[in-house]
């Protein structure tokens, strides 16, 4: 059984209906997307329906950022920062993927580099592509 056979068809359509997600062309409904993402990320619990929706939204969101930012030309430790500011994330939020308090205050004052086991924490933590942090 496939992950794809959990999903009540039905119940996606309504979800996919009611977001009406498609190739982002512009910066505004790159914005309705987040909030969307932003809508879906602060539930405690999706259902595997939600789940496939943000999967689908982060994908067009990945696109067109990639596409219109340039994020591949900012350092690992800025993007961090960055998405830490965008998204209201503390210090003490990161201190589980670090490891400790003190490591994650060396990476995030740049004292320290981030390592692949740390960027591909980051990156589920983000919900972003590991890439960023490398």
């Amino acid at each position: 059984m496939t992950a794809d056979a959990a999903i009540d068809r039905q119940r996606y359509g309504r979800l996919l209906a009611r977001t009406l997600p498609g190739v982002i062309t512009s910066e505004a409904e790159n914005e309705r997307l987040l909030a969307e993402v932003d809508r879906l990320m602060r539930k405690t619990r999706l259902s595997a329906e939600e789940e496939k929706l943000l999967g689908l939204l982060v994908t067009l969101i990945e696109d067109f950022e990639s596409k219109h930012y340039q994020l591949n030309a900012a350092s690992p430790r800025g993007i961090l920062l960055e998405l830490m500011q965008a998204r209201a994330i503390k210090q003490s939020d990161l201190w589980p993927i670090f490891g400790s308090k003190g490591t994650a205050s060396e990476v995030l004052n740049g004292k320290r580099g981030i390592s692949k086991a740390q960027a591909k924490k980051l990156a589920a933590f983000f919900n972003v592509s590991v890439e960023l942090f490398i």
